[in-house]
């Protein structure tokens, strides 16, 4: 009996096999690993979550005192030569925006600390004295450099240090613009077209939700435009919508064309940041004067609003839209491209209402999105952004609009840094990057 105890069959019965083990081991590696970016995510929430906030506030303040003072508008050199020096004070003078965060996420790069609060400063002061810039692209920045900080401090690995700057862009996205579904996938999608990091679906998604949640309970307010007497998705409608998608894929190559051109010829024309910041202030003095308006100055959002409540626009305000901002980026005043970018998209979409008499919201809601996706080449974040902001009763036309703008604007992108993997329209490896 003894003998029969201390059989190699009955020590085999008695010890677990050796992928029984393994498999253990890894699923206890697995749910100590969803632990962690539960409590890391909830943490990036809730701290890039107040730093949200109190950047959607100092941008309403910001507004609201331009609005309330024009003549902020003969400012605009001086902070520009203010913004140029915060950046000489860090000695990055050279500073490549959200590029470096794309850029941080492919190839390990730091995104120091202090980009965060020159952003936050030099966007307060480009929109207080009537630059043409969005706030979501600082936003982005602002994210990054906190997330990547949160990391270092947690002596997070090179591949966590990536999760860790998506996980705080998709936090300040959503505390800043209210989209939480889009935020969450967006900062994964703009990375490498044709490709996502889904590794870091859960924490962009925590740290989103907590974000947007804290912004909301401390008094942070969205726009949100729902869509009214919806058409019907007939095929004469589903036609329009096409044309409208196709133009709008066009409109989106000729936008990033003209971003990156102004910002050429403004980098080899005037080397000097401080100069270059003079002249393009003095270039948007004189360019608002001569319009007569303060519509281009900003972001624009309350363009936007009335396009959908009127229907109505000035035919060309969706050109010189991109000029200002173009001029405002390239001469280095700070924000983002997101929100001139919807700005550009519901005033064409809103044109193209006027000249075809379809239905002037759906119009809009078109041009918006179809732009969107394709300056940023991110089709999903393009789609969710459509539902949380004009509702899913579009959806037809949302999908159908996003998919032809999508394959139809080429491999150019606003951010330079940003890769693009796979083609559009085979399921061939490219692995390069936009233009």
């Amino acid at each position: 009996m003894n003998q029969d105890n201390h059989s190699p069959s009955a020590s085999a019965e008695q010890t677990p096999p050796p992928d029984r083990k393994r498999a253990f081991i890894h699923n206890v590696h697995r749910v100590r690993t969803a632990c962690k970016w539960v409590i890391i995510a909830l943490l990036t929430g809730l701290v890039i979550g107040a730093v949200g906030i109190a950047f959607s506030h100092g941008m309403e303040w910001a507004t609201t005192m331009r609005k309330s003072y024009p003549y902020l508008l003969f400012g605009l050199p001086i902070a520009g030569i203010i913004i140029v020096s915060l950046y000489y004070l860090f000695h990055d003078k050279h500073n490549r925006g959200t590029n470096l965060v794309i850029s941080a996420i492919h190839s390990g790069e730091e995104v120091p600390f202090h980009v965060a609060p020159i952003m936050f400063i030099a966007t307060i002061l480009t929109h207080l004295c009537g630059g043409s810039a969005g706030r979501e692209g600082a936003a982005l920045q602002i994210g990054a450099s906190i997330g990547n900080q949160i990391g270092k401090l947690f002596r997070f690995n090179e591949n966590d240090q990536r999760v860790m700057i998506m996980c705080g862009m998709s936090a300040c996205f959503a505390a800043l613009f209210g989209t939480p579904m889009a935020a969450a996938i967006f900062s994964m999608e703009v990375i490498s077209v044709g490709v996502m990091y889904y590794a870091a679906l859960v924490p962009c998604v925590l740290s989103a939700l907590v974000a947007h949640a804290l912004a909301g309970r401390f008094g942070v307010t969205y726009e949100t435009f729902p869509l009214h007497d919806i058409p019907a998705f007939t095929v004469p409608n589903a036609g329009l919508v096409i044309v409208l998608s196709i133009l709008c894929a066009v409109l989106s190559i000729l936008f990033c064309e003209i971003l990156h051109r102004t910002a050429h010829f403004f980098r080899e024309r005037i080397s000097n940041h401080f100069l270059r910041a003079i002249t393009g202030g003095c270039i948007i003095i004189v360019l608002t004067l001569l319009v007569g308006t303060n519509d281009y100055n900003g972001a624009g959002m309350d363009v936007i609003e009335h396009c959908f409540e009127t229907g109505e626009v000035f035919p060309f305000a969706f050109v010189l839209k991109m000029i200002f901002t173009a001029i405002t980026l390239g001469c280095c005043f700070k924000g983002g491209e997101i929100v001139p970018t919807f700005y550009v998209g519901a005033t064409f979409g809103c044109l193209f209402a006027m000249i075809t008499g379809f239905d002037a919201q759906m119009c809009i809601a078109i041009g918006m999105g179809s732009l969107f996706c394709g300056v940023t080449n991110s089709p999903i974040a393009s789609l969710l952004i459509c539902f949380e902001l004009f509702g899913y009763e579009g959806m037809p036309f949302f999908l159908l609009a996003i998919s032809f703008s999508y394959m139809l604007s080429g491999y150019r992108g606003l951010y330079s840094s940003q890769k693009i993997l796979y083609s559009k329209f085979k399921t061939t490896y490219m692995g390069k990057n936009t233009r």
